[in-house]
């Protein structure tokens, strides 16, 4: 198993085919850990899911990785740079913590961490940024842990259980994440 980036807590490594046979499949289909992201709109399967590994492992304009916890080698959440774009250098960052029981245990803020050191140093992207539901207090909070700063609002721009939500966007630049983090904000072993 290839070990991408290490933290304390948690490491990050490509998503592997037999992932699909885990509980990765489950995250997906449970309305409680999609309530508040873009998922559980249509069933989702094997399948589907092996597809999108295959494709996660073709670096383009997406790097995917799995997160893991290091106590027990656990998959216990994803988390993405999408829409990568080398000439802007920039990136939409994207979790899940699809586990249950390793909600609010700090596991996204360290991989938000991880995956900004390399954005930032490695990858020599300027500006990261997300769109978070109005409704998704939690994910507003690492947000602003990982030193991002709400940009704007789209109204209306969502719809959840028979919700239309507004999409609030957070951003971060690279000399605002080196004045809040240092160097390398959270590499840490």
């Amino acid at each position: 198993m290839a070990i991408f980036l290490k933290g304390v807590n948690i490491y990050l490594r490509p998503l592997q085919p037999e992932d699909a046979q885990g509980p990765y499949v489950e995250w997906f289909n449970d309305a409680e850990v999609c309530w508040a992201n873009s998922h559980h709109y249509i069933p989702y399967t094997t399948k589907e899911a092996l597809a999108y590994i295959e494709r996660a492992q073709k670096f383009g304009d997406e790097f995917i990785l799995a997160i893991v916890r290091k106590e027990d080698n656990r998959h216990i959440g994803n988390i993405a740079l999408k829409r990568i774009d080398y000439i802007a250098r920039s990136s939409e960052i994207a979790f899940l913590i699809g586990d249950k029981s390793c909600w609010g245990k700090g596991y996204g803020k360290e991989a938000g961490r991880l995956l900004l050191d390399h954005a930032f140093f490695a990858l020599n992207l300027n500006r990261v940024y997300c769109g978070i539901f109005e409704t998704n207090v939690a994910m507003q909070n690492l947000a602003e842990d990982l030193g991002m700063r709400v940009e704007g609002r789209r109204r209306q721009a969502a719809f959840k259980d028979n919700c239309y939500l507004d999409v609030i966007e957070y951003g971060v630049l690279r000399q605002e994440y080196i004045e809040r983090f240092g160097k390398l904000g959270g590499k840490q072993g």
